[in-house]
């Protein structure tokens, strides 16, 4: 007899410090390696790193990682900040290209360039949510 795999979603806490990305890009392995989804973790990982990357250089405040799995062999990655600006990176409107010589602008274009889909939400005065999914069709590192 077949199973169905149940519904799930962690949310990680993270406080404004240097070592938070890594802890959760940490977390993430753990959490997809108990759910035997590993084959997902190279790019989640990525999506993940970005996002929280980027949430740790523009905000202040702290913010937090968000994983759930809806259905079989899918993963959402999301990441609210306290910030309520959506990046332009992220929009639907393609953002113009960093110049060869900055140091900065790669990140989200390259989660939209892994992600099978992604989106952002503005909680108003509670910040933003960026996410990213990855499934079936996800990028092989």
């Amino acid at each position: 007899m077949a199973t169905v795999s149940p519904s799930w979603n962690y949310t990680l806490h993270l406080p404004h410090d240097p070592r938070a990305p890594g802890i959760a890009r940490g977390t993430l392995r753990l959490i997809l390696a108990a759910h035997e989804m590993t084959e997902l973790t190279p790019t989640a990982e990525l999506l993940a790193a970005e996002l929280l990357a980027n949430s740790h250089c523009h905000t202040k405040g702290p913010y937090a990682l968000r994983l759930r799995s809806a259905e079989p062999g899918r993963l959402r990655v999301a990441v609210w900040d306290t910030d309520p600006h959506v990046p332009p990176g992220f929009s639907n409107a393609p953002a113009p290209p960093p110049p060869p010589d900055a140091e900065h602008g790669r990140g989200l274009p390259l989660v939209r360039a892994c992600a099978d889909t992604w989106g952002a939400s503005r909680l108003h005065e509670l910040g933003k949510l960026l996410w990213a999914e990855c499934g079936g069709g996800a990028v092989a590192w």
